[in-house]
């Protein structure tokens, strides 16, 4: 989907459509501010003016996505909004409206389900859909399927999206992007010298930043690049599955069939302060945030018929540094106050002398809640693991401060 946030708030907000619009960094008090103050007017007539502008920001937020318009200020996702700030001062900032785009996620998925039922959920603005046995999907290459999903995406929801057709699921990744907004690629198998290797290595989905560091100091600069080399060479390099993976990616290879169901491994909530928090000293105002957290993944496992058995928890420090801790209980729950209890646990055996910008809460080792595995009566078995990135191993309870 094309700046899918950015789009769905500019299907309430028409007249913000052309302008830099960011979307992202705080709740929808600011939207319901505005609101209260254009009581008398449709959505659709409130002018522009009376939206904050993003140089006006104070917090600690990152932005969601952005408009085309204010992309071309290099602002982008997971970009912070004071950094954005520098680039895009004049942008009009809005909240993310999450109920919303899990509204629209939903549509847009079941219309595309509708033509062709093969489809992969790939996270709220995302999937692959196969195109093999749908008739006429072979037509043009594909494009002739393609243009009526798109069409008919726009005609129910008003949303665009732009489609990559390929011969798998990475190239098509790659060709998704090629013509945004709401475009339409399609490249074939003998398209990856001309279209594909002159593209940075970064377009490979599953290089990284690390990855590409490494290359860039291996003077591999674009994808083609990698595709030069041997395979053996880069499994010296990169390591036997990685190196590996890394040639049939650079020369457009992909077995990777499209998976109509999975199961989740995990769900997560996390909040990054408006300001640095400490242990000790914002101690009530973490521990509200804390169970808040705790509360919103039991609800989002609940409503989606999961139980978990890991719980963990993640900080990052006012030094960007982070530290994860994990525990596994004896038994599957959804319950807040069991998550609570288990996540309160690991926050034990972190040192918690230093100010903390992120907080959030984890639970893993998924299963339906009307699983035989979660039904099954076991006994009580409590272990715990750890990573952390941090703190110095055996020292975090001696320099515990009081917990939240």
């Amino acid at each position: 989907m094309d700046a899918f946030f950015a789009s769905v708030e500019l299907l309430r907000y028409p007249q913000l459509k052309g302008l830099a619009v960011v979307i992202g960094g705080g709740r929808r008090k600011v939207d319901e501010i505005i609101r209260a103050q254009y009581a008398d007017l449709p959505l659709s007539e409130i002018p522009a003016s009376a939206f904050p502008l993003l140089k006006d920001y104070v917090g600690r937020g990152v932005i969601t996505t952005a408009t085309y318009a204010a992309r071309q200020f290099g602002v982008g996702s997971a970009m912070g909004m004071m950094k954005a700030a520098r680039l895009a001062p004049n942008a009009l900032v809005l909240p993310v409206d999450f109920e919303e785009v899990r509204k629209y996620s939903r549509w847009f998925k079941s219309i595309i389900r509708e033509i062709a039922p093969q489809v992969e959920d790939r996270g709220v603005d995302e999937v692959y859909i196969d195109f093999t046995e749908v008739p006429g999907g072979q037509r043009e290459g594909g494009r002739v399927l393609a243009r009526l999903i798109q069409k008919s995406i726009h005609e129910q929801t008003g949303l665009t999206c732009s489609l990559g057709v390929a011969p798998n699921k990475l190239i098509a990744k790659m060709a998704s992007e090629f013509n945004k907004p709401n475009g339409i690629s399609v490249v074939h198998e003998k398209d990856v010298q001309d279209r594909i290797w002159p593209l940075p290595v970064r377009k490979i989905n599953g290089i990284g930043p690390k990855a590409e560091i490494k290359l860039h100091k291996l003077h591999l600069m674009t994808i083609g690049d990698i595709a030069a080399q041997e395979r053996d060479w880069l499994v010296d390099n990169f390591g036997k599955a990685y190196g590996a993976w890394m040639h049939d990616a650079a020369w457009g290879r992909d077995e990777r069939p499209v998976v109509t169901e999975s199961e989740p491994v995990s769900m997560s909530r996390e909040t990054t302060f408006e300001r640095d928090l400490h242990a000790a000293r914002d101690r009530a105002e973490l521990g509200a945030i804390f169970t808040a957290l705790c509360e919103q993944v039991a609800a989002d496992l609940q409503r989606k018929g999961y139980v978990g058995k890991t719980i963990g928890i993640k900080l990052r420090f006012d030094d960007f540094q982070t530290a994860t801790r994990d525990l596994t209980i004896g038994h599957f729950t959804a319950d807040p106050k069991a998550i609570r209890q288990a996540a309160g646990q690991c926050l034990k055996r972190v040192d918690l002398s230093r100010r903390l910008r992120l907080l959030g809460v984890r639970v893993g080792r998924l299963v339906k809640a009307d699983s035989e595995e979660n039904l099954a009566v076991s006994p009580v078995n409590l272990t715990s693991s750890a990573i952390n990135s941090v703190a110095e191993p055996g020292l975090e309870d001696e320099r515990t401060p009081q917990l939240f």
